[in-house]
C-alpha cells in the first residue's frame, strides 16, 4: 500500500497455503487502496504439495518446489510476519500468535494447510511434513542402512496417493544414495479395505502394478492406534514390526481453529458456506485444507485449495468493499496426476486412466508452470494512493474518517493524536515502562521534559540514530532501530541507561495508528529492556513508518581510560568483526522483492543479536580501539579507524564474513543506495585495482543496519577473544585483518590470494 494512503482497515491472511499464494498474486496486480493487509505465517518458504514427491525422489531442488512467501508479499505491497498463529479474539477480532502482540483485524482469512493426524506414540513417527525436517532425517535413514545389509523394514502409513507417491519417492531417493536396496523391505500401510480409495478403479490397478514391480508390501484394512518404537498396533491386536515409520496420512486441523470459537465439522476443520466464509462469523474465511466446505464437502486436495484461490481473492476484496460475494463451484471431476518417481506419471480424470512418460512431462510442464507464476515476479507499479470509496463509505468511524483529508498538516500539526499516543504507551506492559530510581520523571510521570538525576562519579555518553522502515513489520523494525541504536555506545565500551524515542507512523483511522505505534514501541521496548535501558520519553509524528532513538548511556569517570575509541589502534593488533556484513544489499533486494525470504529472515536475526556481550568480551580482551560498523560501510569505518590511529592495515577479504545471499545479489549488480557515497575512502587501499576485482569488494561498501564491532585486538588475545564471542553466539565473528607500523599517509592493503 502506498505510504500516503490513509489506513481504514485491516485484512489479515492467516497461513501461506495455495489459496492464499494467489490472492497475494490477485493483490499485486489490483491492490485495495485504504486496506492494509498483512499475512502471518510460520514457513517463510510454502512447498507446493504437487511436486513435494518429485523433491523427495531427486527430481527437483528444494527452490524448485517451494513459493517464497516473504518475497511474494513484498511483491504485493503486503506486510508479512513470520511467525504462528494460535488463536483467534472473536469478539475483539485480534489474532494471538506465539512471539508477538496480538494482531487486530476486520477480515481475516485462514490458509493454513494441514499437517498429518497423529496417534499415541507420534514420537516413534517420521512425518512426511515440514519437509525441511523430513528430508535431513530421511537422509540420516539412509546412511544408517549404507553402513549395514541387516534387513530393515520401513513402512510408510498412509494409503491415499500422497502415501503411494512417497513410498515410491522414498524408494527412488535410498537407491540413488544407497545403491544396492535389497536388504530394505518396504511396506505401505492404510486403514481403508484398499489403496487410494477415492480414485477411480483404473487408478488403483495401475498404482497396485507398480507397487508390486517395486516389491512393496500393501497392508490394507490396517487402522493404525497406536504406534511403539519399532511397531504399528491396530485397536483389535493386529502388530506390524517396523525399523522406520513414515507417517503420509489425510490431514488433521489445528486445534485453536474450534478452541477459538469458529464453527468446525466433527475433524475440526473450519465449515465454510459456498462464498468460503466462516458458517458463523461471516467476517471469517477459509480456504484449502482448513476449509470444510458446506453443504457438499471436497477432498483435502492441493487441486481445490489452488482452484478458491482466485475466487478467494474476490470474495475478500468484496467483502471489504461491501460487495456481494460469489459462490464456489467445486468440479464433480478433476484431473489427477500421481508421479510414480521413475520417469512415468498415472493421469486421471473421472474413470479413466492413462500412464506414462508423457504423462509424467505433462505433469512436470503444469506443476513448473505454476510454479512460474510465482517465482518469476515481474517489475510492479507503485500502487494508487486514492482511498476506494466504497471502502471509505464501510468505516464504521466516520468522523475520524472525515478527519483525513489529502492534505495533511505539517509542523506540530503532524503528530499522532495525544489520545492515540497515549492510548499507545498505555498498552505497553508496566515493567517496559518501569523507570530507575535516578529518573525523576518519564513516561510513569509524563511531562514537558524527562528529569534524570545525574549519578555522581561518571560521564555521560549520548548517540542518536534514525531511519526509515526497511521492514513492513513494526514490531521488528523497532526491535532492530533500538539495537542499532544501542550500537554506538557498546563500541565505546559504555554502559547504555535510558532512551528517547522519535516515531513516525502511517496516517489511518485512530485505532490503526495506534496498533502500528504499539507494535513499534513494543519491539523497541524489548530490545531496551534486554540492555537494561528505560524509554523515559520521545515525540511521534506522521508519515512514512520510521523510528529513531537518542540513547544516553555513562561510564565511571574513575574508568575514563577504558573508553574505547577508533584512535586506539597498535602495532599487530589484529582486527576482529563480530557480525557478518550484506544488510544493505539484501534490503535493497528486499525492496524489489529480488532476495529470497531465508535471506531476509537470517538477516533480521543478525540484526537483531545485541552486541552488548560482543563488547563484553573485546573489552575482558583489552581490545585498543573499537567502532561499529554500520552507514559508512566497513571500508568507511575502518578508514575512520586507520586514519584517526595513524596506522596502516592488512584486510583479508577472504576472510570477512558475509551473510547469506549477499555475494550473490551483490555480482547482480544489487546495491544499497548509499554504497556509491561509501565509495569515497577507497582511495586509502593501496592495490585498489587488485581489490576491486574481488567478488568481496562491493559488500565493503555496504551500508549496514545494526552491524556487528570492528575492534582491534592485542595479538597475544585474539585467538582466545574469538573463541569466546564464537562461545557467546556470534559465530560468525571473524579475525579479518591486522594492524601495522604508522606512518603519515595510513593505508589499508587487501589481500586475498
Amino acid at each position: 500500500m502506498s505510504p500516503n494512503t490513509p489506513i481504514i482497515k485491516d485484512l489479515v491472511l492467516i497461513g501461506g497455503g495455495h489459496s492464499h499464494v494467489t490472492v497475494l498474486k490477485q493483490l499485486a496486480m489490483k491492490p485495495i487502496p485504504g486496506c492494509q493487509i498483512t499475512l502471518i505465517s510460520a514457513d517463510i518458504m510454502a512447498p507446493y504439495s504437487g511436486m513435494l514427491p518429485g523433491l523427495i525422489a531427486g527430481q527437483y531442488d528444494y527452490d524448485e518446489i517451494h513459493i517464497d512467501v516473504s518475497r511474494l508479499c513484498r511483491f504485493a505491497g503486503v506486510r508479512f510476519f513470520h511467525d504462528r498463529v494460535t488463536g483467534l479474539d472473536l469478539d475483539k477480532k485480534l489474532i494471538h500468535c506465539q512471539n508477538r502482540p496480538p494482531v487486530p483485524f476486520d477480515i481475516t482469512s485462514i490458509n493454513t494447510g494441514s499437517t498429518p493426524p497423529l496417534v499415541l506414540g507420534s514420537e516413534h513417527i517420521l512425518p512426511v511434513k515440514p519437509v525441511a525436517k523430513f528430508l535431513p532425517a530421511l537422509d540420516k535413514i539412509g546412511n544408517a542402512l549404507m553402513q549395514s545389509d541387516t534387513p530393515v523394514d520401513l513402512g510408510v502409513v498412509g494409503t491415499g496417493a500422497a502415501g503411494v507417491e512417497v513410498i515410491l519417492a522414498i524408494k527412488t531417493r535410498l537407491q540413488k544414495q544407497i545403491k544396492k536396496i535389497d536388504h530394505i523391505h518396504f511396506h505401505l500401510i492404510g486403514g481403508a479395505a484398499e489403496i487410494l480409495p477415492s480414485h477411480a478403479p483404473a487408478v488403483r490397478q495401475i498404482c497396485a502394478q507398480v507397487l508390486r514391480k517395486n516389491n512393496i508390501s500393501v497392508h490394507n484394512s490396517f487402522r493404525v492406534h497406536r504406534v511403539s518404537e519399532t511397531c504399528l498396533h491396530t485397536d483389535n491386536g493386529d502388530e506390524l514390526k517396523l525399523d522406520h515409520i513414515i507417517w503420509a496420512t489425510g490431514a488433521a486441523s489445528a486445534p485453536w481453529f474450534a478452541s477459538s470459537g469458529l464453527a468446525t465439522d466433527e475433524q475440526g476443520f473450519v465449515t465454510v458456506n459456498p462464498n468460503l466464509q466462516s458458517t458463523s462469523h461471516p467476517f471469517i474465511f477459509a480456504a484449502g485444507d482448513a476449509a470444510s466446505l458446506t453443504p457438499i464437502a471436497v477432498p483435502k486436495s492441493g487441486v481445490y485449495a489452488v482452484r478458491e484461490g482466485p475466487l478467494l481473492g474476490d470474495n475478500l476484496r468484496q467483502q471489504l468493499l461491501g460487495a456481494a460475494l460469489k459462490p464456489y463451484r467445486a468440479q464433480k471431476r478433476f484431473l489427477s496426476l500421481i508421479n510414480t518417481c521413475d520417469g512415468k506419471a498415472i493421469a486421471s480424470r473421472g474413470q479413466r486412466a492413462f500412464n506414462g512418460k508423457l504423462i509424467w512431462r505433462w505433469k512436470d510442464w503444469i506443476d513448473r508452470s505454476f510454479m512460474r507464476k510465482f517465482q518469476q515476479l515481474p517489475e510492479m507499479e507503485k500502487p494508487a494512493s486514492t482511498i476506494s470509496p466504497s471502502l471509505r463509505e464501510s468505516a464504521s468511524d466516520r468522523p475520524a474518517m472525515d478527519s483525513l483529508n489529502d492534505m495533511r498538516c505539517g509542523g506540530c500539526g503532524g503528530k499522532v493524536g495525544g489520545r492515540t499516543l497515549s492510548r499507545a504507551l498505555g498498552r505497553l506492559a508496566p515493567s517496559q515502562i518501569k523507570a530507575p530510581d535516578n529518573i525523576m520523571i518519564g513516561l510513569n510521570a509524563p511531562d514537558d521534559a524527562a528529569v534524570i538525576k545525574p549519578t555522581a562519579n561518571t560521564l555521560s555518553i549520548q548517540t542518536t540514530d534514525f531511519f526509515h522502515s526497511f521492514t513492513d513489520d513494526p514490531l521488528l523494525l523497532g526491535r532492530i532501530a533500538a539495537n542499532h541504536a544501542l550500537g554506538d555506545l557498546y563500541a565505546m565500551g559504555a554502559k547504555p541507561t535510558t532512551a528517547l524515542a522519535i516515531a513516525v507512523v502511517p496516517v489511518g483511522l485512530p485505532e490503526k495508528m495506534e496498533e502500528i505505534l504499539f507494535q513499534l514501541l513494543a519491539g523497541a521496548t524489548e530490545t531496551l529492556n534486554a540492555a537494561g535501558v528505560s524509554l523515559i520519553g520521545g515525540h511521534s509524528s506522521e508519515g512514512a513508518l520510521a523510528i529513531g532513538f537518542t540513547i544516553n548511556g555513562e561510564i565511571a569517570a574513575s574508568d575514563q581510560s577504558s573508553i574505547l575509541q577508533k584512535s586506539g589502534m597498535q602495532e599487530n593488533d589484529r582486527l576482529i568483526l563480530t557480525k557478518p556484513i550484506g544488510s544493505g544489499i539484501l534490503l535493497a533486494a528486499d525492496m524489489r522483492a529480488k532476495a529470497k525470504g531465508q535471506w531476509i529472515e537470517q538477516a533480521s536475526q543478525t540484526m537483531s543479536q545485541s552486541s552488548q556481550a560482543a563488547a563484553a568480551v573485546l573489552k575482558q580482551h583489552s581490545a585498543t580501539a573499537c567502532t561499529d560498523v554500520t552507514g559508512f560501510g566497513l571500508l568507511g569505518h575502518l578508514a575512520e579507524m586507520v586514519q584517526a590511529s595513524a596506522h596502516n592495515v592488512s584486510l583479508d577479504l577472504n576472510a570477512v564474513p558475509l551473510m547469506e545471499g549477499a555475494q550473490t545479489l551483490a555480482a547482480q549488480g544489487i546495491h544499497s543506495s548509499l554504497q556509491q557515497e561509501n565509495s569515497r575512502p577507497q582511495h586509502i587501499i593501496t592495490n585498489l585495482d587488485k581489490a576491486k576485482t574481488h567478488p568481496v569488494f562491493p559488500l565493503l561498501l555496504d551500508p549496514q543496519t545494526a552491524g556487528g564491532l570492528l575492534a582491534s585486538v592485542p595479538f597475544e588475545q585474539a585467538e582466545a577473544c574469538l573463541a569466546d564471542l564464537i562461545n557467546n553466539g556470534y559465530g560468525q565473528s571473524a579475525i579479518i585483518g591486522q594492524v601495522y607500523a604508522g606512518s603519515t599517509k595510513p593505508t589499508i592493503t587487501t589481500i586475498f590470494d
